[in-house]
């Protein structure tokens, strides 16, 4: 059975290799540095799952001459990977990441997306609920476009738990705060990129993320995993704490994309055990991995057996 991807808020990302990165300054590219890759968080977990050899079916809201360029591109990489878009009107988005090796930035620059009219939004939870059945688990990550109401996450994992559906969550807070009312998934993984914050609470010191972390635990989360500052993970389960640090330098300039195959990399391990810290370990050395690469692509099996050597893992509650 393959894995649903739902992404619904899609993107053609952008990648500029500059080094020096500054405003208010002409920069030149050439071919080589700029690349132009499907994106949003869902489709990018898709991806990564089709490198580690799993299926996946992705949908979500596509349209536009960017959604048709996706479309084409998404095809192209595996035949793995099954789309079942709802095709809307409007324009998708794009994205733009700026990535600086030499002064080890990534500069990040996402446009909101489409308007997502009533009726579409009946026709993909029509379109959802007959694909459920058929899947083995549930992804939702990413953001939403304008339309969709932050509850839409708990709505969905709510279906998925009648066919019970592991659900896999990466989402901003208020998306996080809202679905969470509604219903719970098995593994949340905020998404910090924008802001460091939860349940509308800003996240300051390493005793802010643990505490956020058991609340999401008090909510009937099985795992929440939080990255802290970027310099480390906090893994918190019903069972305790625990720290998950590098023990090599990671580089800052290549860390898209590192959340997307954290994600994959847990629902592969999940596949194999139920064991949640073995899933967190597995999750977090394919990141880690991901780092080494330059681009946006994801790491090799190898590369995540090297990486499994690269961090340490310490209970601390």
């Amino acid at each position: 059975m393959p894995i649903l991807t739902v992404c619904m808020n899609p993107a053609l990302d952008r990648e500029f290799y500059i080094n020096d990165f500054t405003i208010d300054k002409l920069h030149r590219l050439t071919i080589e540095n700029s690349r132009m890759t499907p994106g949003g968080k869902a489709i990018n977990v898709a991806v990564d799952l089709a490198a580690f050899g799993i299926k996946s079916v992705v949908t979500g809201f596509i349209g536009g001459y960017l959604g048709d360029v996706v479309l084409t591109e998404l095809r192209e990489t595996s035949e793995l990977i099954t789309t079942n878009f709802v095709h809307i009107e409007e324009e998708i988005r794009e994205n733009i990441a700026i990535i600086d090796e030499k002064n080890h930035t990534l500069t990040e620059i996402n446009s909101s997306g489409p308007t997502i009219p009533l009726e579409d939004l009946q026709h993909f939870l029509r379109r959802y609920k007959l694909i459920v059945p058929t899947v083995r688990v549930v992804v939702l990550s990413g953001s939403l476009p304008i339309g969709i109401p932050n509850s839409i996450y708990g709505e969905l994992t709510k279906l998925a738990k009648k066919y019970n559906k592991a659900v896999f969550w990466e989402a901003k807070d208020e998306i996080i705060t809202e679905s969470l009312k509604i219903s719970v998934p098995f593994v949340l993984k905020p998404d910090f990129r924008r802001e460091k914050k939860l349940f509308g609470e800003d996240l300051k010191t390493e005793q802010d993320y643990i505490d956020a972390g058991k609340e999401i635990i008090r909510y009937g989360v099985k795992m929440a995993v939080l990255s802290y500052k970027i310099d480390y993970d906090i893994v918190v389960t019903n069972d305790g704490v625990w720290f998950v640090k590098p023990l090599v330098g990671v580089e800052h300039a290549h860390l898209l994309g590192t959340g997307d195959t954290y994600m994959a990399a847990m629902i592969y391990k999940y596949l194999e055990t139920n064991d949640l810290v073995e899933i967190a370990k597995y999750g977090y050395a394919a990141a880690l991995a991901k780092t080494w690469y330059k681009r946006k692509i994801p790491p090799t099996f190898e590369d995540i057996e090297k990486a499994m050597e690269k961090f340490k893992i310490e209970r601390v509650e």
